[in-house]
């Protein structure tokens, strides 16, 4: 032995046995290690299992503890933290069923044999034991975690799903997780379990700081909780029990991953459904849902992608079809003309050939649609078919179009600088109907001028299509910053904080790039009307928003303190109104928007 190991007080110590340079010896004594440690009772036992914690998040394909029985010790340690409180009371050991859970879900979330190494050993009666919430939320999280990579692999799936209660417990933990957190741990922060507290920050947090790992922690519980969940929505067995009314009207509101990009989220878990017939039905029968899947499709959320698939699915099923067309259709038409969307490759072209289908097929014909819908879709097959006779029209002609739609944009510049801007938007669709499909920068122009009318004339369902459209056509997707800036307006008008928020960012961030002199952000400043909105909306937007309300309305954000719903300074926002149009047809950017900045005019 070395001097250090010499004078370690502990023998058989963990640590020191992971310094053991004989290979052979070195395997028999962690071996001896894991098979005594549950039954030990002597202080100092968080150390090795705080050690392992960091060589499981560290190595998690590592398998030198995996056939040692690694397993075998974590589960043992889980169910003496719920049978022996006086054991799990003393010294650190309140840490230990946390860190065991932890490592389990970390050794099991990449390697499928691993995981059936897990459900050998017994992990999973104790892991539902946390899920259960016989300890903490923070134990939850883990456990939820770990539970989600077992249920991954097909080949551990089954031991999971034979807990019924598993899927149920996890609803109910998707749904309550941040009102969970928010009442045990982030509204009352003189009450906050000193080990949580710990765990949270590693024990080099304030208040601040716990409270924002609280809204981490309290997102992941949510998205682990959606991910567990979405394992068993690819089975239809399941399907009955996930789609109950009052847990599917939630999901579009579930954001999950905001420290997880891969997390499914609420419009994830969502999209699983939808791709079985079963789970159409009901999503079908929600029309609140298909609305908040419209929402989402005409926003700049990362996963807008899920949003237009569920509705493309809905729309091809004939038992959904008519359930849904006349709130489908008007958002995939605004979103027609994209071309790629991630992996999407031809996105519109797929939207065009559904949206025809609902018009053509027998079962889900023009007798199952509203006479508006035909209408919407009869437009827009048109002019497809305008795009193809352009390809044949010489360029003279076409020449002659663009100068048409000019004169009349013009026509609606002037109409809107004198303060008619009903017969501005009129101008500005007639620039539409005679500019060439083709002339996709005009158009994106058109497009986002009438959505300010709409605007101004406090239409705001009329403004986002009319923005959509126009960041639909703008190369790259989704970048044309005053249609971003419109359209978040708009949704503002309507409420709707996240869809919102979502644009008014992105609208900051295309400002920083922009060397366009009225958006451009001189010295790198955000504007002011960009950040009371984006202020205003986070705070409606908020994680703990609806617990908050729930709970008394008390907030901490920041450590703060204040009352929440209370709007401080952004009490003067107001989306923009007639009175901010200058005399050119524009208004200062510092109020709000430029209506019709130099390249719209």
């Amino acid at each position: 032995m070395d001097k250090m190991t010499q004078d370690c007080p502990y023998p058989g110590c963990f640590f020191c046995v992971m310094k053991e340079a004989n290979p052979g010896k070195r395997r028999t004594s962690v071996l001896k290690f894991f098979r005594e440690l549950p039954s030990l009772d002597e202080d100092g036992q968080v150390l090795p299992i705080s050690g392992l914690w960091n060589t499981a998040m560290a190595h998690p394909n590592d398998p030198e503890f995996i056939d040692l029985g690694i397993f075998e010790c974590m589960s043992a340690l889980i169910c003496k933290g719920l049978k022996n409180r006086r054991w799990l009371s003393h010294d650190q050991n309140i840490y230990i069923p946390y860190y065991a859970a932890h490592i389990i879900g970390s050794y099991t979330m990449n390697m499928e044999e691993f995981a059936e190494s897990a459900v050998h050993a017994g992990v999973i009666p104790p892991l539902v034991e946390l899920l259960r919430g016989r300890l903490t939320w923070v134990e939850q999280r883990v456990a939820v975690r770990a539970l989600g990579h077992l249920a991954t692999y097909a080949s551990t799936f089954p031991s999971v799903a034979n807990h019924g209660e598993v899927l149920e417990l996890s609803i109910q933990l998707a749904m309550s997780s941040l009102e969970i957190v928010y009442s045990h741990f982030y509204q009352q922060m003189d009450r906050r379990l000193n080990y949580h507290c710990d765990l949270l920050t590693r024990g080099m947090g304030g208040v601040e700081m716990e409270s924002r790992k609280a809204e981490e922690w309290a997102s992941q519980l949510q998205c682990w909780s959606l991910q567990l969940i979405n394992c068993f929505a690819f089975k239809p067995e399941f399907l009955s029990i996930i789609c109950k009314p009052e847990f599917l009207v939630k999901l579009p509101g579930m954001w999950g991953g905001l420290v997880n990009e891969n997390s499914p989220a609420g419009i994830g878990l969502l999209r699983t459904i939808c791709h079985n017939k079963i789970g159409r039905g009901h999503v079908a029968n929600c029309p609140g849902i298909v609305e908040a899947l419209c929402n989402i499709a005409r926003s700049s959320d990362d996963w807008q992608y899920m949003a237009i698939d569920c509705l493309i699915w809905l729309l091809q099923d004939p038992a959904t079809c008519h359930k849904v067309t006349d709130k489908a259709v008007p958002a995939l038409i605004d979103l027609a003309e994209i071309s790629n969307l991630g992996d999407h490759k031809k996105l519109g072209d797929s939207i065009v050939n559904v949206l025809q289908e609902c018009v053509e097929s027998p079962g889900t014909g023009r007798t199952s649609i509203s006479s508006r819908t035909k209408e919407q879709i009869d437009e827009l097959l048109n002019s497809r078919q305008r795009l193809k006779w352009e390809k044949n029209m010489p360029k003279e002609d076409l020449h002659i179009k663009q100068a048409a739609a000019l004169v009349v944009k013009l026509e609606g510049n002037s109409l809107f600088s004198s303060g008619n801007i009903s017969g501005a938007a009129s101008k500005y669709s007639e620039a539409l109907a005679l500019c060439p499909m083709r002339s996709k920068k005009e158009r994106v122009v058109l497009y986002s001028n009438r959505a300010q009318c709409h605007l101004l004339l406090q239409q705001p369902l009329t403004a986002i299509s009319d923005a959509t459209r126009a960041l639909c056509l703008h190369n790259p997707l989704n970048r044309h910053a005053k249609s971003l800036w419109r359209r978040a307006q708009a949704y503002d008008m309507l409420g709707l904080a996240k869809e919102s928020l979502l644009d008014a960012i992105l609208f900051i961030n295309e400002c920083s790039q922009s060397n366009d002199p009225d958006l451009s952000l001189k010295q790198n400043k955000v504007p002011d009307y960009a950040e009371r909105l984006v202020k205003k909306q986070m705070r409606a937007a908020w994680l703990f928003t609806e617990a908050a309300t729930k709970h008394g309305g008390v907030s901490c954000e920041g450590g703060g303190g204040n009352v929440y719903g209370q709007e401080a300074d952004d009490s003067e926002w107001e989306t923009a109104s007639e009175s901010d149009i200058g005399d050119d047809g524009r208004a200062d950017m510092g109020d709000g928007d430029s209506e019709l900045d130099a390249e719209e005019r």
